[in-house]
């Protein structure tokens, strides 16, 4: 049953960032911003690890979960390292996903034709 949350999740979310998109003026860049900031804010709500636990990888993989992996680590360096630890545990936790994404970016860009 999971597996089915999890679709469901990702696919309501994919279905609100094109419902915005075709519908608003919006770029692509301006809705992954604003499904950055969402998870943020979910985060800081308490929603996000619920959303978490009960759709398992469907809340895990979509944009919003980059926003509240910057907030719950900016969070979590803060309470170890005061202010300064911000910084710090925020690009602990987003320099693996970056580096991630550079990476298998890299490895798809070899295999597949990139077009101009």
């Amino acid at each position: 049953m999971i597996y089915l949350y999890s679709f469901l999740l990702s696919g309501v979310v994919c279905a609100l960032g094109q419902i915005i998109l075709d519908n608003t003026k919006l770029t692509p860049g301006h809705i992954t911003s604003i499904f950055t900031v969402g998870g943020a804010i979910l985060s800081f709500l308490g929603c996000y690890d619920f959303l978490i636990s009960k759709f398992g990888a469907g809340a895990t993989v979509i944009i919003s979960n980059f926003g509240h992996m910057l907030y719950s680590s900016a969070y979590q360096g803060y309470l170890e390292e005061g202010i300064l630890g911000i910084f710090s545990g925020m690009f602990v936790k987003s320099s693996i996903a970056i580096t991630g994404v550079i990476v298998f970016s890299f490895i798809f860009a070899i295999i597949f034709k990139p077009k101009d």
